[in-house]
């Protein structure tokens, strides 16, 4: 047989293949703690993620590698830990660090899916790779301008002229910073009604987006790999207004923290993000906290409704019980738990993530696995449900055998994050029962089944010591292998 005619057979073979695979959406959200119902948070409204939950699988034990975005990012979408990625902070792209590393999107780009992606997936626009790894790179959407910034610049407009004009500019930056600091701001982080219709946020677009190539079927006849960044909950803590009339700040819940929690915890493992929000370690501010909660539980909401356009897409264009969807956040965030506000801790709040898999005629639906997870697990589960060859460098495992018998918990011994304090890092280990954190300045020790919110550190109890000896050596295995050491 001719080559020529070898290789077209090969191609059309492969075309054919491709077309036969599952579609797959993942849909990643960006600093989304375990506050979502489908992960036992009572207090919340997300009836798109119980909806997900209750079609297909939700693991319990599901952790990010470092607690920040870009770092976060960097490992799942490439399924190497971070200390292999060599991301350690917000600024590193992995194509310096360790070039020709084929991220997720690009693996399934090359395997005949049509990639596309909306919203935040890499962390940056600098550390995305473009033509690379999608078909189709939509830019970043913006929300639309504020109601509060259209009132305040017709009011400049009618004194000064228009804000385009040359000798505007500077005095109009000037009022827009002071118009919407209450809102938009980092210190203290902006929250409030945007006065803003949700198809008006970023958010809002990008759901929308992948609603236009559901409906144009931009993917035409290949199977389609569509990464949905969703922005919020991210600071500033802007939704709708009706999202947050939901949640009354008054009935809000919380668990109260002991004003001598931190006598017994290492000073490592804190950062001082609270005093940005207006806090005190050791102080607590009952009132102050439940306003960051309503509107960070309002940006959950939002999104969850956004979500739901998707998920609604999918069955109207017959494509719901043909794709695989994973839903899960870049890692947790604290509210006020052991006095803390925002990321970068290794505490159960900071590290672990909602984790829902959804996969046509592997997961039972309804089902629950406290498999101990990791999101470098993200890339080789998805490769082992297309049925494609995993590639070599992934350090995750496929979570395949817990969605086929949730039952199982063999997925591993630990789950493991780190995390930097200046030169010097901190790390963690959980298992089961235990969680064990390694710090510059000391230890942390959890009874995770007695102590579920971490309040007791027991690391100098003389009860367990010789428990200290075993995780100190499980955290040093897991230290050799998350750099690539055998």
């Amino acid at each position: 047989m001719p080559v020529r005619l070898c290789l077209s057979l090969l191609l059309l073979t492969s075309a054919a293949s491709a077309a036969d695979r599952p579609n797959i959406l993942f849909i990643v959200c960006d600093d989304l703690n375990t506050h979502v119902s489908s992960s036992g948070y009572e207090h919340i409204h997300t009836p798109t993620f119980d909806e997900l939950a209750a079609s297909g699988t939700t693991f319990t034990r599901a952790f990010c590698q470092y607690p920040v975005c870009g770092p976060s990012r960097a490992s799942f979408l490439s399924g190497l830990y971070p200390e292999s990625t060599g991301i350690l902070d917000n600024t590193s792209d992995i194509r310096q660090t360790r070039p020709d590393t084929i991220t997720m999107p690009q693996f399934f780009k090359e395997h005949g899916y049509w990639t596309a992606k909306v919203g935040k997936v890499f962390h940056n626009s600098r550390t995305n790779p473009g033509e690379l790894a999608w078909s189709n790179n939509q830019p970043r959407y913006v929300n639309d301008e504020l109601p509060v910034v259209t009132a305040a610049r017709l009011k400049f407009e009618q004194q000064h002229g228009s804000i385009d004009l040359p000798q505007n500019r500077r005095r109009w930056r000037t009022v827009m910073k002071d118009t919407l600091a209450p809102l938009n701001a980092q210190t203290p982080p902006g929250h409030g009604r945007s006065g803003l219709q949700d198809e008006q946020h970023k958010d809002g677009k990008n759901a929308r987006q992948v609603l236009r190539w559901l409906q144009n079927k931009d993917y035409g006849d290949r199977p389609f790999f569509i990464t949905l960044g969703i922005q919020k909950p991210h600071v500033p803590y802007l939704a709708p207004d009706k999202y947050f009339d939901m949640y009354p700040p008054e009935k809000i819940p919380f668990f109260r923290n002991r004003s001598d929690l931190w006598d017994s915890l290492p000073k490592d493992a804190a950062v001082k993000r609270y005093e940005s929000f207006g806090f005190e370690l050791g102080v607590e501010n009952p009132s102050r906290r439940r306003e960051f909660m309503q509107a960070y539980h309002a940006c959950i909401t939002f999104i969850d409704a956004q979500i739901g356009l998707v998920t609604q897409e999918l069955k109207q264009q017959g494509l719901w019980d043909n794709t695989i969807i994973i839903l899960t956040s870049d890692h947790g965030y604290h509210l006020g738990d052991h006095f803390l506000w925002g990321k970068v801790t290794l505490f159960d709040i900071g590290a672990k993530v909602p984790f829902l898999v959804r996969a046509p005629g592997v997961t039972t639906p309804g089902s629950h696995s406290e498999a101990m997870v990791e999101l470098v697990d993200v890339f080789p589960t998805l490769a082992d449900l297309a049925d494609l060859p995993a590639p070599a460098h992934l350090q995750g495992v496929s979570l395949k055998p817990q969605l086929l018998d949730p039952a199982s918990v063999d997925s591993r011994d630990y789950a493991y994050s780190v995390v930097t304090r200046g030169q010097k890092m901190g790390y963690a280990i959980r298992s089961q029962h235990w969680r064990f954190g390694s710090w510059p300045s000391g230890e942390e020790l959890y009874d995770l089944k007695a102590d579920p919110h971490e309040r007791h550190n027991l690391a100098a109890v003389p009860d367990h010591q010789q428990r200290l000896i075993e995780l100190r050596a499980a955290l040093k295995e897991r230290q050799q292998m998350a750099r690539g050491q055998r």
